[in-house]
């Protein structure tokens, strides 16, 4: 198959062009002939113009690529190695959402012939590959999977806004089917990935490996979130105590705040949603998703008690919350927990004006029905910069007074300013 490619007598499909399927599609392109898939003709229509949907790749990046953008069925029929990307989310029950994933399952197993590869990139609880995806494929191919064709998984690694760590400096897990199957997909993986391939032992080990990653992150960011909640009620700056805790050579450096994105908040609940199925509920990890939760709710009410010690009735306040993203310097706003933030103030009737210097006013609207304020005011109650976007960072002491009025609060929630000098400014943070 590899040297099929690389000759490209055979092409790559990569089926969902977003933030892990796009970067991945284009490195590939510089080497093989590749097929872009997507449903989204929006997005797709920007891309065949040379641009990032999710604003993350230079124009530069669809130089020099051999690729064919499509949402054409018909065009996956030329591959022979499909790579799905599609993304997996939870609905609001905290059950995972398989819908993308099996469509794309069936979508594929519609053009598949015999002797193709089909590797899975997208996030999943150990055994769904094998037990959920791959049956769809055969339904659909008339094809036995580990006969007839052979698959593989490889999960994506990808860190939107990295300039640094980007896709092919990013060391890469793949599994495979057999033997076969696992040295093809390391040589196709290992054409464009310069730090190197990892060859995982099977399919579910590989599966198992990518959802634990986040799942660690996220029980380490709760453990912080829940010591910057008791140190808040001893009156201690927790940024203080994780600094000075910080000097041992083997304390794990995680900051407390809002857990949100594609990854640390949805993936844990792949596994215990899979622990569950087997008969085990999970303590250790729910509770951690439980306090990483929490933290808006936690944020709200910390400020509203502030509001009122100083005086002020919280539905005759301004607020200004600065940074929608789910991180920063991104453009994305799905799943960010500053959402939460904003609907826990106005259930306080607090009234909240929003801006950001990275998120597009138009998907705010359409995703969250909010509108962001143009014109930021000069009598704000109290400011929460809630994203560490670099455009922020430089802003002083001296700012954050000229658009606030009597007795300001600032709410810095991702540690930005430690000012020597407040000005007269009471500072809360995490």
């Amino acid at each position: 198959m590899y040297e099929s490619l690389l000759k490209k007598e055979k092409s790559i499909a990569v089926i969902g062009l977003g933030y892990v399927g796009l970067p991945l599609a284009l490195e590939f392109a510089k080497h093989f002939r590749v097929i872009g898939f997507d449903i989204n003709k929006s997005r797709v229509a920007l891309m065949q113009q040379g641009i990032d949907p999710s604003n993350e790749l230079d124009k530069s990046a669809f130089d020099n690529t051999d690729i064919l953008f499509t949402t054409d069925t018909q065009e996956l029929k030329k591959a022979h190695f499909f790579i799905v990307a599609v993304p997996t989310d939870i609905d609001e029950h905290k059950v995972p959402n398989l819908t993308p994933l099996k469509k794309a399952s069936e979508s594929v197993g519609k053009v598949l012939k015999q002797g193709d590869y089909v590797v899975y990139e997208s996030t999943v609880y150990p055994g769904c590959t094998e037990e959920d995806c791959l049956p769809l494929v055969e339904e659909k191919s008339g094809l036995k999977a580990g006969v007839d064709f052979k698959y593989g998984y490889s999960p994506e690694r990808i860190n939107p806004g990295d300039k640094e760590r980007t896709l092919t400096k990013i060391l890469k897990i793949v599994s495979g089917n057999d033997a076969e199957s696992l040295e093809q997909i390391a040589k196709v993986y290992g054409h464009i990935i310069e730090a190197g391939i990892y060859q995982a032992s099977t399919v579910k080990v590989a599966e198992a490996a990518k959802v634990i990653e986040n799942s660690q992150r996220d029980l380490n960011i709760a453990f912080v979130n829940e010591l910057s909640i008791i140190f808040d009620k001893m009156g201690i700056d927790t940024q203080e105590v994780l600094k000075a805790a910080g000097t041992k050579w083997n304390f794990l450096k995680f900051q407390p705040g809002l857990v949100g994105g594609h990854c640390i908040g949805v993936d844990p609940f792949y596994l215990t949603y899979k622990a569950q199925q087997l008969g085990y509920n999970s303590q250790v990890i729910l509770s951690g998703r439980r306090i990483n939760d929490s933290m808006a709710a936690h944020i709200a009410k910390k400020l509203v008690q502030m509001l009122i010690k100083k005086g002020k009735s919280p539905h005759s306040c301004k607020i200004l919350l600065m940074g929608l993203t789910f991180k920063e310097n991104v453009t994305d706003i799905r799943n960010s927990k500053v959402i939460d933030v904003i609907r826990e103030l106005m259930d306080y009737s607090v009234n909240v004006h929003i801006t950001d210097a990275h998120a597009s006013p138009n998907e705010i609207a359409h995703e969250y029905r909010l509108t962001v304020t143009e014109k930021l005011a000069d009598n704000y109650d109290a400011v929460i910069v809630a994203v560490g976007h670099d455009e922020y960072k430089t802003l002083d002491a001296t700012y954050f007074k000229s658009i606030m009025n009597k007795y300001p609060i600032l709410f810095d929630l991702k540690g930005l300013y430690p000012f020597k000098d407040k000005q007269g400014i009471e500072i809360w943070r995490l």
